[in-house]
């Protein structure tokens, strides 16, 4: 094991991104708020929205002092806007229990609103150096292939999993917390999901998926449907609501839209998304408190 632990952490030492919150210093803040914006969004979208929060809210307080109608907007359209809420309650929550400071250990960070099981390990071993054991999609998939012989990890993570990263994990804590990154960069670049850079992976020669012969994976993958859901609906009037300041009348998100000149009106009209779809996915947004309702309409939360 220490040699496939030598030898795919000196890839990374060669090969690595370069990424602003890896960089020697960053805060714990920059990394959590790359944390959450990398859940599910590829790193080309996020580094513009990161580099300015950072410019508008180097310090948990700094996004603390805002109404959470500023991060949405902020948020822009990243996806799944509801991180920006609970990363706006966890800078909050940090402001008034940590002094600012965001905490250092997992059970910690796993107390704030918005993080979980990754986000906390991946913080605290990232941001701090604590030993922890990072899981992602990307560590899985190396993982299930590298150690497991399978092209892909099961459609959801398992105990056995977790079980398997930390039986592989190196003993000393520095090289444990460099393996967990370094797993991860080779998963994002060369053992990729699709189409795997084989000839270029440094561990092609003891990968058991090789040895296998690469056979299929046992589940075909399924993506997660975009057009024409309820999410896309929502995208699109999270969008106008983050153009206007005052309060949108309600009507007008459900009304005929065509008549409608707003560039956010006519990119909602292009969806051609039906009333109940229109009424469902306003009704969603205002349940998650993604928006609130006033007498004279419908307007981001304070």
């Amino acid at each position: 094991m220490q040699q496939i632990h030598d030898t795919i952490n000196d890839w990374y030492l060669e090969n690595a991104r370069d990424l602003p919150w890896r960089r020697p210093g960053v805060s714990g803040w920059e990394v959590m708020v790359s944390e959450f914006m990398l859940q599910q969004t590829p790193v080309v979208r996020v580094l513009p929205v990161w580099e300015e929060w950072m410019r508008r809210w180097p310090r948990p307080q700094d996004l603390a002092a805002e109404p959470l109608s500023e991060a949405l907007k902020a948020w822009g359209r990243l996806g799944y806007p509801r991180r920006a809420q609970r990363l706006h309650a966890a800078a909050v929550e940090i402001t008034t229990e940590y002094n600012g400071e965001v905490p250092r250990t997992e059970a910690q960070l796993l107390a704030l609103p918005g993080i979980g099981g990754y986000t906390a390990a991946a913080i605290a071993c990232f941001a701090f150096g604590e030993r922890t054991v990072v899981v992602d999609t990307n560590i899985r998939r190396v993982h299930a292939r590298l150690f497991g012989g399978m092209a892909l990890p099961e459609p959801s993570p398992r105990a056995s999993e977790f079980a398997r990263a930390r039986e592989v994990q190196p003993e000393d804590d520095r090289t444990a917390n460099l393996w967990n990154v370094s797993v991860m960069e080779l998963g994002a670049l060369v053992c990729t999901a699709r189409s795997p850079k084989c000839g270029q992976c440094p561990v092609f020669e003891q990968c058991a998926w090789v040895a296998g012969g690469q056979p299929a994976p046992h589940y075909t993958p399924k993506g997660q449907a975009w057009k024409g859901t309820d999410r896309q609906v929502r995208g699109a009037i999270m969008a106008i609501l983050r153009e206007h300041e005052e309060a949108v009348p309600q009507q007008s998100f459900l009304a005929d839209l065509a008549q409608e000149s707003h560039a956010g009106y006519v990119a909602l009209a292009r969806l051609q998304s039906p009333l109940d779809q229109r009424e469902r996915a306003l009704a969603g947004l205002l349940k998650d408190g993604l928006a609130i309702a006033e007498d004279n309409g419908i307007r981001l939360p304070s």
